[in-house]
């Protein structure tokens, strides 16, 4: 398993332009790099940092962040997944964050119209059913991240791992998979290894981030141990993506997080 420095929670303190926080991701011996939003980014610019610094890039999140649970923001969503879908295949990412409501996510929700549960439930299956081709065109995964709603992301509507593996089984497509963010999931009180039991193939990236804080993994309550033996009993292979906030420099932050995970010890 290699590490995906996530470049909006990692080198802050050191470095305030994003190209500066991949050569200093690729520096620190990192696999590879990520972030949220890609419309608010020079391209050209992330691009050939990218390139230089000869790292990957595993994901950003497709825009704009519209509210699948609503059918009405289906023709949307998938207009965003085609241009996303586009920036990906151009900066030659592994695949693209699918948040699949805006509510508890800081800016201006639109509220879905007022629909059962489990309508909403069937709303995201058909739309990630018809943005699975787009994506699988372009050679990227679409990756559905759940988030915890007790303190992050309150009223988001996907906020339980369980039910995100069951969206993926129905979708059933090799382009669609699972974010499983293991801050997110202890945060809602979920057993890691109970939860992943079986359905680890659902899996397509994986984020770490200790509970609680937010920060590297060992400052906190997780059982690392437990959660990447979870991991691998499950044959998960893929990165583990960085999205935490160092309590103290980020060097320091990725050497704490490696002897705790004990993944990616190629630090420079």
């Amino acid at each position: 398993m290699g590490l995906s420095g996530c470049l909006d929670s990692l080198f802050l303190r050191e470095h305030r332009t994003y190209e500066d926080r991949i050569r200093a991701c690729a520096a620190a011996g990192l696999e590879a790099v990520e972030f949220w939003q890609w419309r608010d980014k020079d391209l050209d610019t992330i691009e050939r940092a990218l390139d230089d610094a000869g790292i990957a890039l595993t994901l950003f999140s497709t825009e704009p962040r519209s509210p699948i649970v609503d059918p009405a923001t289906h023709g949307e969503f998938l207009a965003g997944v085609r241009d996303s879908a586009a920036v990906a295949k151009r900066l030659k990412a592994f695949g693209l964050c699918v948040l699949v409501d805006d509510r508890g996510l800081g800016a201006a929700p639109r509220e879905p119209r007022a629909i059962r549960r489990a309508t909403q439930h069937a709303a995201i299956v058909a739309a990630l059913k018809r943005a699975a081709p787009i994506a699988a065109d372009a050679g990227i995964v679409l990756l559905v991240e759940p988030l915890n709603s007790v303190l992050d992301h309150k009223g988001y509507f996907l906020d339980h791992t369980p039910e995100g593996l069951d969206i993926i089984e129905e979708v059933d497509h090799p382009a669609v998979r699972l974010l499983c963010d293991m801050y997110h999931s202890k945060m809602m009180g979920e057993d890691f290894a109970e939860i992943l039991a079986g359905r680890g193939r659902l899996v397509g990236h994986v984020h770490v981030a200790d509970v609680p804080g937010r920060h590297e993994p060992g400052s906190g309550t997780v059982d690392w141990a437990a959660g990447m033996a979870a991991l691998a009993a499950e044959g998960y292979r893929g990165r583990v993506g960085l999205e935490f906030w160092p309590t103290g420099g980020t060097v320091e932050a990725l050497k704490r997080t490696r002897e705790t995970l004990s993944v990616g010890r190629n630090s420079a």
